[in-house]
């Protein structure tokens, strides 16, 4: 029984090791680089039609009209009649953590148990061999903000670069936030409870929200006063894992929706003096005069989904970016569909630029004003000199679907594979059928 067993594990083992993509992180590229050409997208609102980009090494080293001065002994790629982006940034992801939801709990972990777990560490548990990796970037998105789940205080977040063979190499900025998720100020039934009939309870859930809020508020005075203390008998870890909130090397990603919420959001800007970034903010279009008077930055996660209440217009969502954008909030966007894996978070900014705002600033949506955001806008999130060569070349608009198709992509001077299993598998079975 016993080889038996042995040999399925066996067969099963091989059969999976048979399946990986043939994809591997780019040697480190040393040299000078030219990408001519190209109508570049700085990615700041302005465009450079045939420019040049040079690179030497992992950075950028000038961005100019025309062609270049010289090139002896340079690659050079010419990006004649195609369009040039800074990479792509997901900004709140569970990428890496977890590969196939809700079905295997092996290949997740993004949740930790317990309600205050701000010392949790989402980069230790990425997972640099993610098939899901090689998809996106093979559409554009370069970097990824990795993000735990679950509890009211989740953890830390880091930023991870898509190319690497393990979590130390993909590290491009360790531990910058920690997530907060607030108790909802609504009631409302779960799917499966409508289905079933099941009573609903009768509790006051603005009773309770407003209990949890001043847990969560205790639990950060005491970190203070835990923090302001020259000396400790013990290290709580918990309170030593808030102390960049701060000293302001931290920022505080609170997740929430509502108005009520994105008020104590704020309440909690003034009380502390954390730097404060909204995730989620379905309804931040409301008050957005007074995020910016706070100086409230959002991450916009629902933009191909249904307004949050059944007053709102039915394109509210689509139409959010373009009223942050008016009252000058900083925003980025977001993809964090389920089944499509965050890969269409470029075609979210081309809605977003379908009701109102230019294209310019759709992309910066989801490169500069990301990379601020996140705290890395000195290395990355435009094609500047001094910055990153995170770049991305394509045949046409990247945020149109139906042009999009990219042809190279650099990371940090690299250029990477954008082969993936779904390319894999679609040449194979061209193959088979004799259709190449």
């Amino acid at each position: 029984m016993n080889k038996f067993l042995f040999a399925i594990f066996a067969f099963f083992i091989i059969n999976c090791l048979h399946a990986q993509d043939d994809v591997y992180p780019a040697k480190p590229f040393k040299g000078v680089l030219f990408i001519t050409n190209g109508r570049i997208h700085v990615g700041n609102g302005q465009v450079i039609d045939n420019g040049t980009i040079k690179v030497e090494n992992d950075k950028i080293l000038s961005v100019t009209a025309g062609g270049p001065s010289q090139s002896d002994g340079a690659k050079i790629i010419d990006a004649k009649g195609q369009d040039v982006y800074p990479g792509l940034i997901l900004a709140v992801t569970d990428l890496g953590l977890k590969e196939i939801a809700g079905s295997v709990r092996g290949s997740n972990d993004f949740e930790e148990l317990g309600d205050l777990n701000p010392s949790v560490r989402a980069i230790v548990a990425y997972n640099t061999d993610s098939k899901v990796i090689n998809v996106l970037k093979s559409n554009g998105i370069l970097l990824a903000g990795i993000t735990p789940q679950g509890g009211t205080i989740s953890g830390l977040s880091s930023v991870v670069q898509l190319d690497a063979w393990n979590w130390e190499d993909a590290s491009y900025k360790t531990d910058m936030g920690i997530h907060l998720n607030l108790p909802s100020f609504i009631a409302r039934p779960s799917r499966a409870s409508i289905i079933a009939g099941t009573p609903q309870p009768t509790t006051d859930p603005t009773k309770e929200s407003l209990e949890k809020i001043e847990q969560i508020k205790s639990f950060f005075r005491q970190a203070k006063a835990y923090l302001q203390e020259q000396s400790h008998k013990e290290t709580n870890l918990k309170f030593e894992a808030v102390r960049g909130l701060f000293d302001k090397k931290q920022k505080l990603f609170v997740h929430c929706n509502q108005v009520k919420q994105i008020l104590f959001a704020i309440d909690f800007s003034r009380e502390f003096g954390f730097d404060v970034v909204i995730v989620g903010g379905s309804e931040s279009f409301l008050v957005a005069d007074l995020l910016k008077k706070n100086n409230i930055a959002v991450i916009l996660q629902e933009e191909h989904e249904l307004p949050a209440t059944e007053d709102d217009d039915v394109d509210q969502p689509y139409k959010t970016p373009y009223t942050l954008q008016k009252a000058g909030v900083l925003f980025a966007l977001n993809d964090h569909h389920e089944e499509s894996r965050y890969r269409n978070l470029m075609f979210n900014a081309g809605t977003a630029a379908a009701y109102g705002l230019t294209k310019e600033q759709a992309l910066q949506a989801i490169t500069l004003n990301s990379a601020k955001i996140l705290g890395i806008d000195d290395r990355t999130g435009s094609i500047e000199a001094g910055k990153d060569a995170n770049i991305v070349i394509s045949q046409g608009d990247i945020l149109d679907m139906r042009s999009s198709i990219i042809t190279h992509a650099f990371i940090q001077g690299r250029e990477v594979s954008l082969e993936n299993k779904q390319k894999q598998l679609y040449e194979r079975y061209l193959l088979k059928y004799g259709l190449n």
